[in-house]
């Protein structure tokens, strides 16, 4: 005795070619999710690359590195900034990239945290400015929210980091 005949649905695409299309949407997914992040870092290089000495002050407020360090980060920051945001754009070395804003944005979230722990009265500095300012203009958990949001950005292209349009594909073609 046979069981009871499935029909079969001539409308649905194949197993293969359904594939293809999730990966495609996933691709240009993934071309967003980069320029987004693109444009997070390059703005935040951007505002900080002018006054260098404000954000090393910016630095200096969460009061964690030791001074001898203070300058070289807050100095060096907007160029690894940019460059991350360059790689970005050209999309090349996606995941790296990736990892290394993943790395930095706990970094940023953990700073945060801790300055709010300690009671420290600052404002981040992330997007330019920065430094010591009075208790009723902080906003540590926005930052921490703003960051974790970055971070699920650079999770995903560590997850997904075949985009559209990249130099990464060009080459693996």
């Amino acid at each position: 005795m046979a069981g009871p005949a499935t029909a079969r649905d001539d409308s649905a695409p194949p197993p293969a070619a359904r594939r293809r299309r999730d990966q495609e949407w996933s691709r240009w997914l993934g071309l967003a999710v980069r320029l987004g992040l693109a444009v997070v870092w390059g703005w935040a290089g951007l505002a900080k690359i002018s006054d260098p000495a404000e954000a090393a002050q910016a630095v200096r407020a969460f009061e964690i590195l030791p001074e001898g360090l203070v300058k070289p980060v807050g100095y060096g920051l907007p160029f690894l900034e940019l460059a991350l945001a360059l790689l970005l754009v050209i999309g090349l070395g996606v995941r790296l990239v990736a990892a290394v804003s993943a790395l930095l944005l706990l970094a940023f979230i953990a700073g945060i945290a801790s300055a709010w722990a300690r009671g420290i009265s600052i404002d981040c500095g992330c997007f330019g400015g920065g430094g010591h300012v009075d208790e009723s203009q902080t906003r540590y958990l926005q930052e921490i929210l703003r960051d974790t949001g970055f971070l699920l950005l650079a999770a995903w292209l560590l997850w997904r980091p075949r985009t559209r349009l990249s130099v990464d594909g060009w080459l693996a073609s």
